[in-house]
């Protein structure tokens, strides 16, 4: 079902609950408590001067934090890939900003009619700040899609307090044509205003199913993967808002952080698959790779978007690589 038709049902299915905005923001205030009472948090909420963050940490050893994209949650790697990990890493996960259980960067970005979502920069000091606050070290940083963008975004502006970096099917380059037109809408002012609550009270089950299908592509998501990670956050109100509106903005960042990426001097491991179409390795890794002073780039014949659950035996080697390259085993 393509997005304009899921737009046009969902206006037909408001009308038959009576056209009433009050009506549909009920029902999206009822799946959203229903969201919430099913995937309450992991771990625990970390206060950075009144702002909430969402963080589990498991595991001993040198710090690495995770990132998670676009439309998700730190489940995306709670659900198995940490566990990878945890034997010889102090593995933490964030939420990142208006997503999970994190509050935005400010309340003024909250506001239904707002225009615009948090830079990856703004992203990366209130993540940074509570890592501080859990007294991480140094830390590598693992980004994965937008969530590579923040991680970029941490290192170029801390770079003495960052270990080094994992670059997992990473956004952070410039890229050419535009965003799908429900990013455009939903990313909006008005359309982030109006469209949130329709798509929060009615958009069904399955076509979030099929959603989370494309992005795996050409790889099969997890058994159950859309139930286990909590995919009924994202459809919140302000978890719709908060994510279009950062995505639909993210292009001048990265036009503005290729500028700097030459000037950074840790390593960095590139792990990207080749028949990712959401985000393609030839437009964003390839020449990141080749911008960056101590990249090493991974290319993974016929892997899509998700390496870490199709691949992820390939981003846990990356990690051990990274670490014996900044010197921390």
């Amino acid at each position: 079902m393509p997005w304009t038709t899921l737009v046009a049902s969902l206006v037909i299915a408001a009308a038959t609950l009576g056209g009433a905005a009050v009506a549909v923001n009920a029902r999206a205030g009822r799946r959203e408590a229903a969201a919430q009472a099913a995937f309450p948090p992991e771990g625990q909420l970390v206060d950075v001067d009144g702002r909430q963050v969402h963080a589990v940490t498991r595991g001993a050893g040198p710090d690495l934090v995770l990132i998670h994209g676009a439309s998700g949650n730190l489940r995306d790697f709670t659900l198995g890939f940490m566990d990878r990990l945890t034997s010889r890493y102090r593995v933490t996960a964030f939420d990142r900003p208006g997503l999970g259980h994190s509050d935005r960067v400010s309340d003024a970005l909250a506001r239904p009619f707002a225009r615009r979502g948090e830079s990856p920069a703004e992203q990366a000091a209130l993540l940074a700040a509570a890592a501080d606050m859990l007294g991480l070290v140094r830390p590598m940083l693992l980004g994965h899609s937008y969530g590579a963008a923040v991680a970029m975004a941490w290192a170029l502006d801390r770079p003495g307090a960052v270990a080094g970096v994992v670059n997992v099917a990473g956004a952070t380059m410039p890229w050419p044509g535009g965003l799908g037109a429900l990013y455009r809408v939903n990313g909006s002012a008005l359309g982030g205003g109006l469209l949130p609550p329709l798509l929060a009270a009615l958009t069904p089950g399955a076509y979030v199913e099929r959603v989370i299908g494309d992005i795996f592509t050409p790889d099969p998501p997890p058994p159950g993967y859309a139930k286990e990670v909590g995919a009924a956050l994202a459809m919140r109100r302000g978890a719709l808002r908060a994510n279009a509106r950062q995505v639909n903005s993210l292009y001048p960042h990265v036009v503005a952080m290729s500028g700097r990426y030459p000037a950074l001097r840790m390593p960095v491991e590139i792990v990207h698959g080749e028949a990712d179409t959401i985000v393609p390795a030839q437009i964003h890794s390839v020449p990141l790779a080749r911008l960056l002073p101590d990249a090493a780039l991974t290319l993974l014949p016929g892997v899509g978007h998700m390496p870490h659950h199709a691949a992820p035996g390939a981003v846990t080697d990356a990690i051990d690589r990274l670490a014996a390259r900044a010197g921390l085993r």
